[in-house]
């Protein structure tokens, strides 16, 4: 796909569940900054017939009892972005969003307590080892981005042979690395596994990530490379329209 020349809208949806805190945010990121169609859509919401991309956003769901992610993950919404999910619609999962993803299944593996068992809440930088994805699409691999992190369960798990076809497959999405785009030491904030700062599922169109691409859109509060994140799957569901219409 061909990037399209104008610009095109399209209809978000920012899934809010009891607890979440993000939710304002990416509503802002996409709405205000990204000049898309977005709405709240509630957790015991039935279908998400009509969007075009589905955005599980960061905060505390259901006050992260049991696990981070693991009541959410049985909310009736998560039915139906399952089936959107299935059908190829692309799904971003930030935070504590990544969490639920694990904890539904749509994502392998799972997100346990960072490795100095604190808080952390700062910039980071990762690096883009996937441009397949509709969040990655038009991003070069290899691009260093600069995103703050806000978690206390960010360190991403999973068994080594899963590891293993996460790498074999290009589903590593992102990668902590230093402002040079080097891996090791304390450019890994949390502990994961393979420096790991996001996946997505095979097919590609399911993404999770732990750092906030909705909170560095804007210069002003600090940066704009999560603006690049966003407005990636953008110009993907432009790119996919026009394919689809010919440019109708």
């Amino acid at each position: 796909m061909t990037a399209p020349a104008a610009h095109a809208r399209f209809r978000f949806a920012v899934i809010v569940f009891p607890g979440s805190n993000c939710d304002v945010d990416a509503h802002r990121a996409l709405g205000e900054v990204l000049g898309q169609d977005v709405e709240y859509v509630r957790h015991d919401a039935g279908d998400l017939d009509g969007y075009d991309a589905v955005i599980l956003p960061g905060g505390f769901s259901y006050g992260d009892a049991l696990r981070a992610g693991a009541i959410a993950a049985l909310s009736p919404v998560m039915a139906a972005v399952e089936r959107f999910a299935s059908a190829g619609g692309p799904v971003l999962g930030i935070c504590n969003g990544f969490q639920i993803l694990c904890e539904a299944g749509l994502l392998p593996g799972a997100l346990h307590r960072n490795r100095d068992l604190k808080f952390r809440c700062h910039d980071v930088f990762v690096r883009v080892e996937a441009g397949r994805t509709p969040f990655t699409w038009g991003i070069e691999p290899g691009t260093v981005l600069r995103m703050p992190i806000a978690h206390g369960e960010g360190c991403y798990t999973a068994p080594p042979e899963v590891l293993e076809e996460l790498e074999r497959r290009g589903q590593v999405v992102f990668r902590y690395v230093d402002a040079a785009g080097r891996r090791g030491g304390d450019a890994n904030p949390n502990g994961s596994a393979h420096d790991i700062a996001g996946i997505c599922n095979e097919a590609g169109n399911v993404v999770g990530l732990m750092p906030h691409p909705e909170r560095c859109v804007e210069r002003l509060i600090g940066g704009e490379d999560g603006r690049r994140v966003l407005g990636a799957a953008v110009r993907w569901l432009a790119a996919r329209r026009e394919l689809v219409t010919g440019g109708r």
